[in-house]
């Protein structure tokens, strides 16, 4: 055969999988279809997992009937939200997170300054009051989650005050 110049076959051994293509040059690939967060790559329509080696897996959600259908009432809701791994939603303090422990170690403060007992915060009328008028009060845990987590805050950031007054 080879004096013809016919050449076998070419091996279909070799892998047609893309090794270096990142979830971020997908996303740039196909635009706002999809976006990436934690190596991931999101369809932000549908919120699942897409594998982003293979383009023709991509291709073939993005051409399916469940995408086209959840595409159309994504668009109706007009809300942007996208799916983000575990590790990115708990590294991510955002300000109501903030603001929330703030209110706690504010109100284990005066508690503590004016020698109320933390067991009053489980009242009842003092989580309706608390609920109502304060603003993230319905945020306050209850007596023992204080004094486990927000108490030794309280404690050493009250003797770092006093360590500083003396010197």
């Amino acid at each position: 055969m080879e004096r013809f110049g016919v050449k076998s076959a070419p091996s279909r051994n070799r892998s047609k999988t893309a090794l270096y293509v990142t979830p971020q040059d997908r996303v740039s690939e196909f635009g706002s279809e999809l976006h990436e967060d934690g190596g991931k790559l999101f369809c932000t329509s549908c919120n699942v997992v897409l594998n982003h080696v293979r383009k023709s897996a991509i291709n073939d959600h993005l051409k399916s009937k469940t995408h086209t259908k959840r595409k159309a009432e994504f668009e109706e809701q007009n809300v942007r939200k996208k799916q983000r791994t575990l590790t990115a939603s708990l590294q991510c303090n955002s300000a109501g997170q903030t603001e929330k422990s703030g209110v706690i170690q504010d109100f284990v403060k005066m508690c503590l300054e004016a020698n109320i007992p933390l067991e009053k915060a489980d009242h009842p009328s003092v989580r309706a009051f608390l609920s109502r008028y304060v603003k993230n009060g319905s945020s306050i845990p209850k007596s023992e989650q204080l004094r486990k987590a927000y108490l030794p805050d309280g404690y050493d950031n009250e003797n770092q005050l006093i360590n500083t007054e003396d010197r």
